[in-house]
């Protein structure tokens, strides 16, 4: 294939290195002999790498370090006797006494600490990073808070975690479907080992894609964007699954009242490699073959999917990991209908450590999502597909320059191939013809770089910027069309023709002020593009969304979103507090015309509206950290409006997922050894939607007369949730525990959809109908590892 890269691609190139040798530039002359002490942390007991751990040298402990997302630190210190103190959230502190007369490498293992009141660590320790980071808009969550929070049916819910947390809104009742300060739910890049994830959910939307027995670290950013993050607009979900334990076979798992799992993990040479298998499947289907009724006895209504990853360690400089993911629903009703979706994603890495400051990570990433349905009625038989494939190559590289600089920089080539569908028929008699849409393929590529700076003790800045470029290429016809949507031209291209080119740079900046040891104020500016966008008639994701690329008609989204915040923690860093305000300018965003066909139309584009929006709000969040007693309590004050020239008279509207005001409690509380319980409680004003305001019958067929778009808001919603978990006799090889949850405690019939319709009982009169999914629903889970 031949592709032609315009000039972008060189401006990209000569930016990024002027960049590279401004940062080295302005490194600080120091006039005492500094050396470098770096390595790698983990967990003693499992060889897992330790992300975010904390690294302190006495006699300059305003610096520290950080572990990255592979254990890596550095860390500089004065040339003589030191003390090197390393900290972490549930570990017990590890200080080492360290003769600096070269470069060293100390390589440190922590233990679990099971009684966190007995651990003691130096107040110099930065467990307030919260409150000195520069980085805004970032959460980290704890998966051991994750098992504990009730969920529906008693699946542990890494999304549904999630839509807990301030800034974040839940798509619907019970939907793993979310928005980040008021963007869209395709606006949302989430990625598991840095694979791109389609739709990140099972059974329509109600439980997500990812098994919790599977994952070791869950962030989300929904401000101030690092720079080596790109590709959507509000937010990244950065999901890491474990590597295995190296140093024993551990099998665990649990089995509950609509799904089982079972996770095997262990040593594939001990100390050096390990291997992580996990796998989970519903069994929904068992109870309709169980079914008196003929046709529900052959029906099929079931999810699974399958987490492996593999690691092994060369040396201390060279370490490969291999990680994948499967996962497939299948709906069928018997000799009448059948669907089925999943995603599939490959990754493989290779850490190399080229000396004690410069860390590289190199990755191969495939990621797939289809989609099939299956009709099988006579005279209507038809099977419609649809599939996305991409293939990235990413570099990215660490550098600790000195204790004032941390530089990372890197570039990404990801190849997108689109087939938006097809439908062919194997009965001559169907009344549905063959028909295929034209597969499109691009190229995205970008480099960027962003340097933190640790200006002095109250002062530090993160900031860079992304370089981004969009290619559309052939085969293929392309269309042009006017704002009515008419062909205005066409034109057809042939393989590795550039039919579009976008460019882009995207600058990200964040600082923070400290007040005082423990307060601080922050600011943050960043600017995100997209070039995938999902075509969707739902509020949710749903298996037949219609991904597009940016193209001659369609422009990259753009955001702007400026924030500023106050931080605070509370006795000995135990509670934080923090409060973010937000703004955020949307370009070129995308609508679909009234009544517009999205499904197998060759000229989709042309039923597109393109337009701006703006976001604002304002979120407060208390979280306590340690202690028998822990959880949060989030807040959030928004308002989220679109603007088109084709609707609502070109006047802004709020969107679908506007919701005035969002809150969230979360409580866990470890009642006694054996016994800790749990409870959630939200409420969330109702959603903005589009009521009838007149209706006019034609033909005895009553038809609704619709004028501004979602001028109107469904009831408001609020549930509670409690569970329960009951740990069973402590055993040295073996051990159980039975977890215990009531969904929605107080039986609310929260609004899932609202319809109008003509009354029976009064004609003329119209009613609406409220539709709600769940009510109160028990359940219990028995977990086993050994």
């Amino acid at each position: 294939m031949n592709i032609r890269l315009p000039q972008a691609d060189k401006t990209l190139l000569t930016l990024f290195t002027c960049f590279v040798l401004l940062v080295l530039a302005i490194q600080p002359a120091s006039a005492q002999k500094k050396y470098t002490i770096s390595g790698t942390v983990k967990d003693a007991s499992t060889g897992e790498a330790l992300i975010g751990a904390t690294f302190i040298i006495k006699q300059s402990a305003q610096n520290g370090s950080i572990s990255n997302s592979y254990g890596f630190y550095s860390i500089s210190a004065l040339a003589g006797t030191d003390t090197l103190l390393v900290t972490y959230v549930g570990y017990a502190p590890a200080v080492y006494a360290v003769d600096v007369h070269a470069n060293k490498t100390i390589n440190v293992s922590l233990s679990s600490k099971t009684d966190l009141t007995e651990v003691v660590i130096n107040g110099r320790a930065r467990n307030n990073d919260n409150v000195t980071s520069p980085q805004m808009g970032v959460e980290k969550l704890d998966m051991s808070q994750i098992n504990n929070v009730p969920v529906l049916l008693g699946e542990r819910d890494i999304l549904k975690t999630i839509s807990l947390l301030p800034g974040v809104e839940a798509a619907s009742e019970g939907n793993t479907g979310f928005y980040v300060r008021g963007g869209a739910s395709d606006q949302n890049l989430i990625l598991l080992d840095e694979a791109v994830v389609y739709n990140a959910s099972h059974l329509f939307g109600f439980f997500s894609t990812f098994n919790s027995d599977a994952i070791k670290d869950v962030s989300l950013f929904k401000g101030g964007m690092p720079a080596q993050y790109g590709g959507r607009l509000s937010s990244v979900l950065d999901i890491k699954m474990d590597e295995g334990n190296n140093q024993d076979y551990v099998v665990q798992g649990g089995l509950g009242l609509i799904s089982s799992r079972l996770k095997i993990e262990g040593p594939i040479v001990k100390n050096k490699g390990s291997f992580m298998i996990s796998a989970r499947r519903t069994y929904i289907d068992l109870f309709l073959h169980a079914s008196s009724d003929t046709t529900l006895k052959g029906s099929q209504l079931y999810f699974y999917d399958l987490n492996a990853k593999a690691n092994y360690h060369f040396d201390d400089k060279n370490v490969l990991y291999v990680s994948g993911y499967f996962g497939k629903d299948v709906l069928g009703l018997q000799n009448s209908f059948g669907t089925n979706w999943g995603n599939a994603t490959a990754t493989v890495r290779f850490n190399h450590i080229f000396n004690n400051r410069l860390f590289s990570n190199t990755s191969v990433i495939y990621s797939n999502y289809n989609y099939a349905i299956k009709s099988y009625l006579p005279g209507e038989n038809f099977t419609a597909l649809s599939k996305i494939n991409d293939v990235d190559f990413k570099e990215d590289l660490q550098y600790f320059i000195n204790d004032a600089h941390t530089l990372r920089f890197g570039a990404d080539a990801l190849h997108h191939d689109i087939a938006p569908g097809s439908i062919t028929s194997s009965d001559s008699s169907s009344s549905f013809n063959t028909k295929t849409i034209e597969r499109r393929y691009g190229l995205e590529t970008s480099a960027y770089l962003s340097d933190e700076w640790h200006l002095n003790t109250k002062l530090n800045l993160l900031y860079g910027f992304r370089l981004s470029d969009m290619l559309l290429f052939g085969p293929g016809t392309f269309n042009t069309y006017d704002a009515a949507g008419n062909t205005v031209s066409s034109q057809t291209y042939n393989s590795g023709q550039v039919v579009k080119s976008y460019f882009n740079i995207e600058p990200r900046f964040s600082a923070s002020y400290s007040l005082s040891d423990q307060a601080s104020i922050k600011a943050s500016y960043n600017r995100n593009t997209q070039n995938i966008h999902i075509l969707s008639n739902s509020s949710s994701s749903t298996p037949t969304d219609l991904y597009v690329m940016s193209s001659n008609n369609i422009k990259p989204e753009i955001s702007d979103q400026v924030s500023t915040g106050y931080f605070r923690n509370f006795d000995d860093n135990i509670f934080e507090f923090s409060t973010e305000v937000y703004y955020k300018w949307l370009q070129n965003q995308i609508d679909y015309k009234d009544g517009a066909q999205l499904i197998l139309n060759q000229d989709v584009e042309s039923q597109l509206v393109y337009g701006t929006g703006r976001a604002y709000g304002i979120e407060f969040f208390v979280k306590k950290k340690y202690g028998r007693f822990n959880g949060w309590i989030g807040y959030t004050l928004s308002k989220t409006e679109r603007r088109f020239d084709a609707i609502n008279n070109g006047n802004y509207f709020p969107a679908t997922y506007d919701r005035t005001n969002d809150i969230s409690a979360v409580g866990i509380y470890q009642l006694s050894k054996k016994w800790s319980l749990s409870s959630t409680f939200v409420y969330g004003t109702g959603n903005a939607v589009t009521y009838p305001n007149g209706k006019y019958e034609l033909s005895g067929i009553t038809t609704y007369y619709y004028s501004q778009r979602n001028a109107n808001r469904e009831p408001s919603n609020n549930r509670l949730d409690v569970g329960a978990t009951l740990e069973g006799k402590p055993h040295k090889k073996y051990h159980s525990s039975w977890t215990f949850g009531i969904y929605n405690v107080y039986d609310r019939h929260n609004p899932y959809i609202i319809t109008f319709q003509d009354s029976k009982t009064n004609p003329g009169t119209t009613e609406a109908q409220e539709t709600s999914l769940f009510g109160i629903i028990p359940s219990v889970t028995w977990n086993f590892k050994f």
